[in-house]
């Protein structure tokens, strides 16, 4: 890898200073106080939508507001961190609420921003000041129990399906780093209304990324077998209904205060195209299943399984941009 990006003149200067990966403990890449998380790809969106009210899929402020929640900072994990499979109390058809652990484990694709300076409380954060409070990006794997959730999520949101872990990638890449990497945003459906004022600017046309995003996922007994990680699915971070920009303008227009540290996710991102679901849940809903080496199939995860996420940013003339990789792997629930 070396030897392909610099000319032999430069080795002997900058291999002493290399150190293998796989020698390093990874830590999560800043001190985190606060976490967020977005709903912001329309794909995503409608098609879950689509499972649980198809008559009327999007909520009527979808398209009038970037809807997220507010997550728990103290659960996220740095890449390659056990994922524990979570107990929660769960309702099934035609049976009584339970506690048990969750059958419907599923991943989420996502992209998180980090803050930079963060704003004074009161202060909002107008659309043209947005781009100067990110630090840079990084991949999230917002784990999600989906049986925990369905029970448990009106009329207030996500909770306990959503707090037990929330994994990301070791390392930052700074905005400035992605600046070649710029596209238009997403066109709006015509019909859709446009931004209120706030959530507008000039500038924000090129306010989108091009990432390409990858969920790959490894059973153990594919592990055992030599078999290598399926790729299950590809995104793109430029797909997304709502920006980076809009979410922190949106986020302080109240006056909420940011922090340098806080964390704001995408949500999960998908793309229109079968092939680009960001999650189980759209993959294999109603009675899909995702088809493994070796005979398996997959509706939502099992223990053993790991999921890993990748991303990069690659352009003719520019450098390839890795974000690294995002992974975990599932182990049994606790004992009651």
């Amino acid at each position: 890898m070396l030897g392909d990006r610099i000319d032999e003149s430069q080795r002997s200067r900058i291999a002493p200073h290399l150190l293998q990966q796989h020698e390093l403990e990874m830590v999560l890449p800043a001190a985190i106080g606060s976490y967020t998380d977005f709903y912001t790809s329309i794909h995503h969106a409608t098609r879950v939508g689509n499972l649980f009210r198809p008559e009327s899929p999007l909520l009527p402020n979808y398209k009038y507001i970037p809807i997220g929640y507010h997550g728990r900072a103290s659960s996220i994990l740095v890449s390659g961190s056990p994922i524990r499979r979570p107990r929660g109390q769960v309702k099934y058809a035609g049976n009584e609420p339970e506690l048990a652990p969750t059958n419907s484990l599923d991943y989420e694709l996502e992209i998180g921003a980090f803050i930079g300076p963060g704003n004074i409380l009161g202060q909002p954060v107008s659309i043209a000041e947005a781009a100067q409070q990110i630090f840079g990006l990084c991949l999230v794997n917002d784990w999600s129990a989906r049986d925990i959730q369905a029970w448990e999520c009106q009329p207030l949101g996500p909770f306990l399906a959503k707090n037990f872990s929330t994994s990301i990638s070791p390392w930052i890449v700074p905005i400035e780093a992605l600046a070649p990497y710029r596209v238009p945003v997403a066109e709006r459906p015509s019909g859709d209304p446009a931004p209120l004022p706030y959530l507008q600017s000039p500038s924000s046309a090129f306010d989108a990324f091009d990432v390409r995003l990858e969920v790959l996922l490894q059973s153990e007994r594919m592990r055992v077998n030599d078999f290598p990680p399926l790729l299950v699915s590809t995104s793109n971070l430029r797909e997304l209904y709502w920006s980076i920009n809009q979410m922190v303008a949106y986020h302080t227009s109240n006056g909420c205060n940011l922090r340098p540290g806080d964390l704001l996710a995408t949500g999960t991102i998908s793309g229109p195209t079968n092939g680009s679901e960001g999650c189980l849940l759209e993959k294999t809903a109603p009675d899909l299943h995702i088809s493994l080496p070796g005979g398996e199939k997959r509706r939502f995860l099992e223990d053993g399984d790991t999921v890993i996420f990748r991303g990069f940013a690659s352009k003719e003339g520019r450098p390839r941009i890795g974000f690294g990789e995002c992974r975990g792997t599932i182990e049994p629930s606790w004992a009651p």
